[in-house]
């Protein structure tokens, strides 16, 4: 892969709707492709990753910053989700995006707003029975975001598997012509998946954490030896988790890698997702396992 040079102007701030349009229409008419990275901030090495796999491949990076309010349910931190907004745009820069959009809420849902994107069926199950509403806030926002930059590809981590497959599928089937790129997790050196939320964490919340990548490696350690019994790689998840006091599970499972339906044996792939309450903070990972070849994910 032959690495795009980053912008040598400084980073491109578009707060408006128009902002935004001006900067796209400019780079489709110059005939140059364009690389999407949408987050909510609190920007991490993972979001990093993003930025600069996408300006590996493209010739304009544009990264959202949108705290999305319709993802957020009622019990959960929209208002004390971190808004580092000096520190995100200088990570921005400094990692090769050239614009970066910087919508209020009111840019994205105009008073009397009440259209919204559902894809049904994978919105309702794992994340999205534990946060009903989530994927519809999601698949609206991301649809909107997509119509708004005209991106070529659109870069997501896997670590949030169940929402790039849903937004795959919603991508698929509103015909929206935008390659979704997933990039692997990345992980800090104790294991624990790269997260905004990890902001949240004590010390010793962040050391009872660490059984999710335990129980994912362990699963996978163990269909490498050659287990394939289902029922006892599942149960594997659990026992690992639930030996660590204080930690509250809200799934450990693992399903069709394509299409998350619950299965009744071992199929060539597989993904194990996990999720857990820690405190007040919840932590979900994941890992793709594979039966024809060493796990990956």
């Amino acid at each position: 892969m032959t690495r795009r040079d980053p912008p040598l102007t400084p980073v491109v701030v578009a707060e408006s709707v128009a902002d935004l349009r001006s900067n796209v229409v400019r780079a489709h008419r110059g005939g140059q492709t364009i690389g999407f990275v949408p987050t909510m901030g609190a920007l991490h090495a993972g979001h990093v990753s993003l930025i600069e796999r996408a300006r590996a491949e493209c010739d304009v990076v544009v990264v959202s910053i949108f705290v999305n309010p319709t993802q957020f349910g009622p019990n959960e931190d929209f208002q004390r989700y971190p808004r580092p907004r000096e520190l995100d745009l200088k990570i921005c820069g400094d990692a090769g995006a050239d614009i970066v959009f910087y919508p209020t809420v009111d840019d994205m849902y105009p008073p009397g707003y009440r259209t919204f994107v559902e894809v049904q069926g994978l919105s309702e199950i794992l994340e999205g029975a534990i946060r009903p509403g989530h994927f519809r806030g999601v698949a609206t926002v991301v649809t909107k975001l997509f119509l708004l930059v005209q991106a070529d590809k659109a870069y997501f981590g896997q670590k949030d598997y169940q929402q790039q497959l849903l937004i795959r599928i919603m991508t698929r089937e509103l015909n929206i012509p935008t390659e979704i790129v997933t990039c692997q997790t990345l992980r800090d050196p104790d294991g624990l998946a790269m997260s905004s939320r990890n902001a949240y964490l004590s010390s010793a919340e962040r050391v009872q954490g660490l059984c999710l990548w335990r129980a994912l490696d362990g699963v996978r350690k163990l269909i490498e030896a050659g287990e394939r019994d289902l029922a006892k790689l599942q149960q594997s998840l659990v026992d690992v988790i639930s030996a660590i006091d204080g930690v509250v599970i809200d799934y450990a499972v693992i399903v069709d890698a394509g299409t998350l339906a619950s299965l009744t044996a071992a199929v060539p792939e597989m993904v194990a997702l996990v999720a857990i309450r820690v405190g007040k903070t919840r932590l979900i990972d994941n890992l793709v396992l594979r039966l024809t070849d060493r796990a990956a994910g």
